[in-house]
């Protein structure tokens, strides 16, 4: 393919493209993210490949590997077009009826349809499944539509005409005050204004000017931006390429982390085509801009996300924070003015320049305009990534799209904005989400993740895992980081073993300002959030383990295992499973527990079946004494 040389060999393109589309023709879309992977659907796909040729279909039916559809843990999805018909959890052995039946007779698979729990309605349609249906998927909802690997395929969905647009259209600084007019925030951390910041690098003093794209989201459960990377690169550089122009930037970056091979690789792709065809390189389109991308590898350290490490990266040296007295906007990649936004906030880009900065703003609230894309993990039925306009409340996320807490369970919190978030309790299900209503309550939107916890989670025990995490990703470059987290976490360790006092919670506290106001960098200072939003609401938990008990019977030191005389039925089962022999009972005699060897694992708790439910989990409870060996069992009558 000869190199574009204006915007007329774009839309010529465009239309040759969209000539070889055949509307009618049947096309399998696989979801071949790296959620989608794990369940395996390169054996679906190569299934899929060899049923058309043993069929004899491969000119009749085409087959598109996607990036991440969203609905995780239903992979491997499949979605046939034109009809929409999605299929989830796809094995190989269901790809001959798939052929057999719904591509050569029309005919559905009911099985593989997605069920509403509620209505018990088989739903044909992936945008009519309640998770999908109650999103609005701007950013997101071309993953499904696109083969990553194929510039092609983002062409004929008007992809780089907003950067055939900017450039020939509009002057750099139109473009900058678009995207300031949009109110477009960054959506990988605080929720800084994106045209701000263009705007500080654009005017700064020195040259070159660099650009650069923050692909190292670390946050546990988190990877809305790998999804987009693997899914839709050529939306991020497009973005960038606009961004570049607007700043004067003619070298970028996109800063990827170690874990992410997939989404280099498409990536990787991504560049190359764009070259070729004209969009990276000099003259991009004949306009007289020249611009540059390349890839760097993270080490993988959460605290290389922060600006100022992950350029200390780039340059080839630890990646730790720098004091930033003056900001990397203005003195940043080899002391030059740089430019860095996440995944997300670029792939907003193309959207402004085409369709304006009042049709951006006409989504979201006053202060967060357009949408953002979550990772809704933990305690709810439907988990994956979701699209949602900014200000939708948590409830409806939570409820409409995750479609509630699992085996009716109770809602208990939370946690947004990653590991320096904070945890939101029930009376606030109904605010809205945006970066200043999250901030109100004490937590933030960071990158997007939002973990659901339920009845059963100790609120204690969450604060010290992502004390635990955070102190395990500090640099150590500051005292009150490093030293700080170290003295929370311990005092932590002590409040779930039992071994805490009154003074504990107030050293936590005067521990968290510290740590707030005096650490270098945005990880320390954001660091004493989920131990600060648990004691504001869940203080009663803490004091709770000061008395030697866990509400949610979750700390292992708080709790005891023991089995009922009057339902145990000698079935044996916890004997054969518990990994230290703690437990004795004879054929027709009521099982114990050894207090001294059991090491609450919980696999006694979990295998003894439901209609025994003789084992308890007991937390601060009086624990009844055990019965002697060689009590005869009561048989449960049927």
């Amino acid at each position: 393919m000869p190199k574009l040389k204006s915007i007329l060999d774009l839309e010529n393109l465009r239309k040759e493209i969209l000539s070889k589309i055949d509307p009618k023709k049947p096309c399998i879309t696989i979801c071949s993210g790296t959620g989608c992977q794990a369940t395996g659907c390169e054996k679906v796909s190569d299934a899929f490949q060899e049923e058309l040729k043993k069929q004899k279909l491969e000119e009749k039916v085409n087959i598109r590997k996607t990036g991440c559809h969203g609905f995780c843990e239903k992979g491997p999805i499949v979605v046939i077009y034109p009809d929409e018909i999605c299929y989830l959890q796809v094995k190989p052995k269901d790809v001959p009826d798939i052929i057999s039946q719904t591509i050569k007779e029309g005919k559905l698979i009911d099985y593989l349809l997605y069920i509403d729990p509620t209505t018990k309605e088989k739903i044909i349609h992936e945008s009519e499944i309640p998770f999908y249906k109650n999103q609005k998927r701007l950013i997101f909802g071309n993953n499904r539509k696109i083969d990553p690997k194929s510039i092609e395929d983002y062409i004929a969905l008007n992809g780089y005409s907003a950067l055939a647009k900017a450039l020939f259209n509009l002057t750099p600084e139109k473009v900058l005050e678009e995207v300031k007019e949009a109110n477009l925030r960054g959506c990988g951390g605080g929720g800084f204004p994106t045209g701000r910041k263009w705007e500080t690098t654009r005017n700064a003093p020195g040259e070159p000017k660099y650009v650069i794209v923050n692909c190292d989201e670390g946050d546990p459960g988190a990877y809305m931006d790998r999804s987009l990377m693997e899914g839709n690169p050529h939306s991020v550089l497009e973005g960038l390429i606009i961004g570049a122009y607007a700043i004067g930037s003619h070298e970028g970056f996109i800063y990827v982390r170690q874990e992410y091979p997939l989404a280099v690789e498409n990536t990787e792709i991504a560049i190359q085509q764009a070259k070729d065809y004209g969009f990276i390189g000099e003259n991009i389109l004949g306009s007289g801009f020249n611009f540059m991308i390349k890839i760097h590898r993270g080490a993988s350290a959460f605290v290389s996300g922060e600006s100022s490490a992950l350029m200390s990266a780039i340059e080839g040296k630890v990646g730790e924070p720098k004091s930033k007295y003056i900001h990397t906007a203005v003195k940043g990649l080899w002391d030059k003015p740089t430019c860095l936004n996440n995944v997300e906030t670029w792939a907003n880009v193309p959207f402004i320049i085409n369709n304006g900065a009042d049709w951006f703003k006409s989504m979201g609230t006053e202060g967060s305009k357009g949408t953002k894309i979550f990772s809704l993990v933990g305690k709810v039925n439907n988990t994956g990534l979701v699209e949602v306009p900014m200000g939708m409340t948590l409830r409806e996320i939570i409820y409409n799209i995750g479609g509630g807490i699992p085996n009716n369970k109770k809602f208990k919190a939370v946690q947004t904005g990653g590991p320096s978030g904070g945890c939101i309790p029930e009376k606030f299900l109904d605010f809205p989400v945006d970066f200043d209503a999250l901030s109100k309550l004490g937590s933030m939107m960071g990158s997007g993740g939002m973990i659901v916890m339920d009845e059963d989670t100790c609120m204690v025990d969450v604060a010290k895992y992502f004390t635990n995490f955070l102190a395990d990703e500090s640099c150590g470059k500051c005292i009150p980081c490093r030293e700080g987290l170290k003295h929370m976490l311990r005092i932590l360790n002590d409040i779930t073993a039992g071994k805490g006092t009154e003074e504990d919670i107030n050293r936590l506290e005067e521990l968290a300002e510290v740590i707030c106001d005096a650490s270098l960098c945005a990880l320390g200072q954001t660091a004493p959030n989920p131990v600060l939003s648990t004691l504001k609401y869940f203080r009663d938990e803490y004091e709770a383990h000061l008395k030697g008990v866990c509400p949610a019977k979750v700390c292992k030191e708080l709790i005891t295992y023991y089995i009922d005389p009057e339902k145990c039925q000698a079935c044996g089962l916890c004997a054969k499973n518990c990994p230290t022999d703690a437990i004795y009972g004879e054929k027709k005699m009521v099982h114990v527990i050894d207090k001294e060897k059991c090491i609450k694992c919980g696999i006694c708790f979990e295998i003894c079946p439901d209609k025994f439910n003789a084992v308890s989990k007991i937390s601060g409870d009086v624990i009844p004494l055990d019965v002697p060996k060689g009590t005869k069992i009561k048989p449960q009558k049927r």
